[in-house]
């Protein structure tokens, strides 16, 4: 269907061309899935857009073809360009609303489709449109057909991205992270609902993605791209088991192994950036970043494609591959746990936080009704200090609300937050001592949002030292804005530079200086690594432990990455519409007994780790409004475990162990413990299965 025959795409800079993608050779057959894999800077998006022959203005296809269907795509005239683009080829791109009109209605948008490569009428299209919102599994398909784009939840955006895509009924299906920033339940539907398309419209499948777990779970090949080339390509299989090429190997040892925690198995970051194209070495691109390289050998010309074995797909561009060890699984060398003590540092009890929603435009004039918003109710957990405490569930369970909550932003209604023997549920920011917001900080998920474009990185990280530690000369700043950098593993020299000119690892790290700038007793992040790459998250996330250890600070994660939790995280505490569902120590939360819920979310997690067995539990529908909860238990309406009526009609009640591990469900305990562990892991040939928390 796809074949792509040594393609090369350059832009022009002021130094002249810069070639961002080098030699790139792929085929791709009818029904056939096939990851794309690699850091940011890649030239993963350049090959997606080179197949679609979508260049900016400085941009041109410096050699090679790109043929689908045996035509090459630089020969079609722009009229065949057009009918190819949705009919023939399709893309869902990264972010939705990128690729979503924001004047017009999603039946809109869809209809046009058909109407212009089908030939059809506007009624027939729109009959097209609305079955093709069915097909993604789109509740209510007659309400989102007249939505705007902005009424519709992010998941569902990309769900009507995806429809849009597949309306056309195209041959080859390009997919550019089209589940980033989504929660891992909505990713793990999409996931489903891509599969099921393919199996039903033998639909190709380009999948670009930085996580291994999605590749591995929905591609059949997999090829790895570092600096513009394919540095190693072969079965998902044979690539997963045995990664041949150093940056695969490295790829794998920054992800979290199933099982193991931040003592047990420590994540090993590569280290260095990606190449810049102007700046790529003599010889192996990736020897600057290599434990493996070797003088006189590695640098010695342009290094060539090998196969693996005789008869094999597998592929690498390595001098040294064969005498390098393929196991990227192996265990690395433990660090012993620092000591720690038991005390309490935040105590939460019966916390609760609504918001008043007043029902028609002038209500709040004529006295009309409203309900109330219950975003968190009757929360309850504590957090023990110097260490880390988790606060997972899908997007809108009330995890930011009450950071806000904590950090002074809102007020509760009900119930205490106590810290430091202060209860701050009802203390807003501007009535806290200088002491109070000194001691909480916070690390946000988008550093773009917090950093000031005006301002040096010095300059930013000296504001914070100066506000919260009075009376310190500018000397004392700079030195101890020189000791943060340091700390965070940037040269003092980047004290000038401004956050245009940082990479987006960079400006984490900038946020996580500044979040310790005043010796915080507890720091809250939020997403710190959601959006970044496999290597700089690994490199953030042993940056953000470090620190702790360093400082004793209590940490408050709240993440949907299930897999950063279980490494990261001491305690988790499980939410959703609101209310605790489960909380416990990290090894009783990952293990039976499950909640439902926990267990959902558990399975939906994608592991890159072949040797794991994963059950599967997909949940059925939306989550529900919470503003219309569902009376009882709020998980009743999606619980694949649901008991009946009592479920329906009665609020569960807390159980809880020996150990002090918390289940709200109204299955007995010792039914929950029966279930089987979502993850197992096979350590022989007969693939014996044992659960691993």
């Amino acid at each position: 269907m796809l074949e792509l025959d040594r393609l090369s795409v350059s832009y022009m800079t002021r130094r002249g061309p810069a070639a961002a993608v080098l030699d790139v050779s792929l085929s791709l057959r009818e029904g056939e899935s096939l990851g794309l894999v690699g850091e940011s800077g890649c030239g993963k998006s350049t090959v997606a857009l080179a197949i679609m022959r979508h260049y900016s203005g400085k941009g041109r296809l410096a050699g090679g073809r790109v043929l689908f269907r045996g035509r090459d795509m630089a020969e079609l005239s722009p009229g065949e360009l057009r009918r190819i683009r949705g009919s023939g080829i399709a893309m869902v791109y990264q972010e939705p609303m990128a690729a979503l009109n924001p004047s017009l209605t999603i039946g809109a948008q869809l209809a046009e489709i058909p109407v212009f490569h089908r030939g059809l009428g506007w009624a027939a299209a729109r009959e097209r449109a609305l079955g093709a919102l069915a097909d993604v599994n789109l509740p209510d398909p007659e309400r989102i057909l007249g939505s705007y784009p902005h009424q519709l939840s992010g998941g569902q955006q990309q769900r009507a991205v995806i429809a849009m895509a597949l309306i056309g009924e195209p041959q080859l299906l390009i997919l550019d992270e089209p589940t980033t920033g989504l929660d891992v339940t909505v990713e793990a539907g999409v996931v489903e609902l891509i599969a099921g398309l393919r199996a039903t419209h033998r639909t190709g499948l380009l999948y670009i993605s930085h996580n291994l777990g999605l590749i591995a779970r929905v591609c059949d090949r997999v090829a790895v791209m570092y600096s513009g080339e394919i540095v190693e390509e072969g079965n998902i299989a044979e690539v997963f088991a045995k990664p041949r090429h150093p940056y695969t190997q490295g790829l794998f040892r920054c992800l979290p192994e199933a099982g193991a925690d931040k003592e047990r198995r420590p994540l090993k970051p590569i280290r260095g950036t990606v190449s810049l194209p102007h700046e790529r070495p003599r010889g192996c691109f990736f020897a600057p970043r290599c434990d493996h390289f070797r003088e006189g050998l590695c640098d010695d010309g342009h290094v060539p494609v090998t196969m693996v074995d005789a008869g094999s797909a597998h592929a690498v561009r390595c001098r040294r591959w064969a005498g390098l060890p393929p196991d990227a699984w192996e265990s690395m060398s433990p660090r012993s746990s620092p000591a720690r003590s038991d005390a309490v540092a935040l105590d939460v009890r019966e916390l609760s936080k609504h918001y008043a929603v007043e029902e028609g435009l002038f209500a709040g004039f004529l006295g009309g009704r409203g309900r109330r918003v219950r975003a968190n109710d009757r929360v309850s957990f504590r957090a023990t200090r110097g260490r880390t405490l988790a606060i997972v569930g899908e997007s809108g369970c009330g995890k930011s609300t009450l950071a806000r909550v904590l950090m002074g932003l809102e007020a509760g209604n009900g119930g205490t937050l106590e810290f430091a023997g202060v209860d701050l549920s009802c203390l807003p920011i501007e009535q806290r001592s200088l002491e109070l917001l000194s001691a909480l900080q916070m690390v946000f998920q988008n550093p773009d949002e917090t950093l000031n474009p005006s301002f040096t990185v010095g300059r930013q990280i000296g504001r914070v030292i100066a506000k919260l530690m009075p009376g310190r000369s500018r000397a004392e700043i700079r030195i101890e804005t020189r000791r943060l950098l340091e700390q965070i593993r940037l040269p003092a020299e980047f004290a000038s530079r401004m956050p245009r000119q940082l990479s987006g690892g960079q400006k984490q790290r900038i946020g996580i200086a500044r979040a310790f700038a005043g010796n915080p007793a507890l720091v809250v992040a939020d997403e710190p690594v959601s959006s970044l790459d496999v290597s700089v998250r690994a490199a953030i996330t042993e940056l953000l432990m470090e620190v702790q250890r360093a400082s004793g600070t209590t940490l408050i994660v709240i993440s949907h990455d299930l897999s950063l939790v279980r490494y990261i995280a001491d305690r988790v505490v499980v939410m959703y519409l609101g209310q605790v569902m489960e909380a416990g120590t990290t090894d009783e939360v990952y293990a039976p007994p499950y909640h439902p819920y926990t267990e959902a979310l558990l399975s939906a997690v994608p592991i890159p780790d072949p040797r794991v067995r994963q059950q599967r539990v997909l949940l059925e529908g939306e989550l529900p409004s919470a503003l219309d909860p569902p009376k009882g238990c709020p998980f009743h309406t999606r619980c694949p475990r649901k008991l009946g009526p009592v479920c329906e009609s009665e609020q569960p009640k807390e159980q809880v162990t020996e150990a002090g591990h918390r289940i709200a469900c109204h299955i007995p305990l010792a039914e929950l413990a029966k279930v089987a562990p979502v993850f197992q892991v096979a350590r022989s040939p007969a693939l014996a299965g044992e659960g691993i928390p």
